[in-house]
């Protein structure tokens, strides 16, 4: 038969067999040194008798016996619970985890080559709008910052073939991960 009592510092619940009444052992919850009561004594009660004014190990609240005849047949005063307070001495530990990128995700990535792209500024020009700007926005935008690794300004030279003349002009040159 085993004795249910609580501990004089914690106040947790403890069951242990009764032919360890009278000797010491550690509390699991507070580590305190305590001495296991005789069943029968004051706080002490043999497994499966309810404590006074607690719950019984059926999980129903003491009633007046008209109310208790009705309880006492139904299917959860005949489940028995044996519930104890998990003692840990480890740290914490996470339980739950990031879920897994799918596999296409994961080989798309993967497959990243780094690439350059250069826009040229007179590839920019329609119908005398200059659209540099906004073609430069629209690459870096679909390519996404993470994928950038540098962007550098560019100027140069070339020979314009109707005026026969050298223009200087600029370009943004790009190295992405694409």
């Amino acid at each position: 038969m085993d004795i249910v009592f609580n501990c004089p510092k914690c106040e947790q619940e403890l069951e242990v067999d009764s032919t360890g009444a009278g000797s010491q052992i550690e509390c699991p919850n507070c580590q305190e040194t305590i001495v296991i009561p005789h069943a029968g004594t004051d706080g002490a009660r043999t497994a499966g008798a309810p404590a006074s004014g607690s719950i019984p190990t059926g999980g129903i609240p003491t009633l007046p016996p008209a109310q208790a005849s009705s309880i006492a047949t139904s299917a959860a005063a005949k489940v028995e619970m044996h519930l104890k307070v998990p003692v840990h001495n480890k740290p914490v530990t996470t339980l739950i985890a990031r879920t897994l990128k799918p596999l296409e995700v994961t080989a798309r990535e993967s497959d990243k080559k780094i690439r350059v792209k250069t826009i040229r500024h007179t590839d920019c020009i329609e119908v005398g709008h200059d659209t540099f700007d906004e073609v430069v926005s629209n690459f870096l935008q679909m390519t996404g910052e993470p994928n950038i690794i540098s962007i550098t300004p560019m100027s140069y030279t070339h020979a314009d073939i109707g005026s026969q003349k050298l223009l200087t002009e600029y370009a943004v040159m790009i190295v992405y991960r694409g």
